[in-house]
């Protein structure tokens, strides 16, 4: 099994690269870092590499890229997914900063990028738009949610954080609530992407600047349940959902459960669990619009 750390960036395939640049750079924030061979890197304002995008017939999520422990040996990765019957590829300076990684299919198809050292791609820059501090989470639709929490489980190390009854489950690398979740739908599809924002000011800020370019919010802003973070949504020239988000709940003690206690969590400490019927603690429920994603 390997034991995924963090989440690093996602690639995107799509048929217009520059509508995706101009709007991860100018709405969303992120810094252009370099382009190679049609390929494009955006960075946050850190200088993290956070969006891959490439050209594609359609728009889709195509890879999403974990780091491991520095010190991890490939050769054990290698063998260890091999023994699960796990098609492995190796590759060298695939990205930016990214000497060496190692790649497979999950059960819907989307690559795993899986390495061990990187470096930062960019500065710290002054940028245009919202301007988040991370890649934070990827959401999809699936069939069967349990399936894919087994294979992320087992294949990847990853923890479950929660579930909404059966339909929905979230999952965890790092001290994070969530960074990978899977949500029933009638469809395989990314549900959304996630970028976190340095507070709830930001968030509001944000909201502000969306609506001055008329684009409108799908969902929120709100305060989830699992997670507790505070939330809205919106959508890319791609229809992709986009979150911006802050204060999500961290797992700093595996056995002790999340800290700190804030007044909004009514469990303490939280532990994972089963949220049944609405969950949100506050904010308008989902649009229509922000619904569909699941049809």
């Amino acid at each position: 099994m390997i034991k995924v750390k963090r989440l690093s960036h996602a690639t995107f395939e799509t048929p217009d690269v520059q509508r995706q640049v101009d709007y991860f750079t100018q709405v969303c924030g992120l810094q252009e870092t370099g382009r190679e061979n049609g390929t494009v890197f955006l960075a946050t304002k850190v200088g993290d590499l956070a969006i891959r995008l490439d050209r594609g017939n359609e728009s889709k999520c195509a890879r999403i890229a974990f780091q491991v422990d520095p010190a991890t040996d490939f050769a054990d990765v290698r063998k260890g997914l091999e023994a699960e019957g796990i098609k492995v590829k190796e590759s060298s300076d695939v990205a930016p900063g990214i000497p060496r990684q190692v790649s497979f299919e999950d059960p819907k198809g989307t690559v795993l990028e899986v390495f061990a050292g990187q470096t930062p791609i960019g500065k710290n820059a002054e940028v245009k738009g919202i301007g988040p501090l991370k890649l934070g989470h990827l959401a999809f639709c699936v069939d069967d949610p349990k399936k894919y929490e087994a294979f992320y489980a087992k294949v990847l190390g990853f923890r479950t954080s929660d579930w909404i009854e059966d339909w929905f489950v979230f999952m965890r690398c790092g001290p994070d609530h969530h960074t990978i979740n899977f949500v029933r739908g009638k469809r395989t599809i990314m549900h959304h992407i996630a970028f976190e924002l340095k507070d709830a000011a930001q968030i509001f800020s944000a909201c502000d600047f969306l609506g001055g370019r008329n684009i409108k919010l799908t969902w929120g802003p709100g305060r989830h349940g699992p997670g507790h973070n505070i939330y809205t949504y919106h959508r890319n020239p791609d229809d992709q959902i986009i979150e911006l988000f802050t204060e999500l709940d961290k797992m700093l003690d595996e056995e002790l459960g999340y800290f700190e206690p804030r007044p909004w969590h009514r469990d303490r400490p939280q532990k994972p669990k089963v949220w049944h019927g609405p969950s949100d603690v506050w904010g308008p429920p989902p649009t229509p619009e922000h619904l569909r994603q699941r049809d």
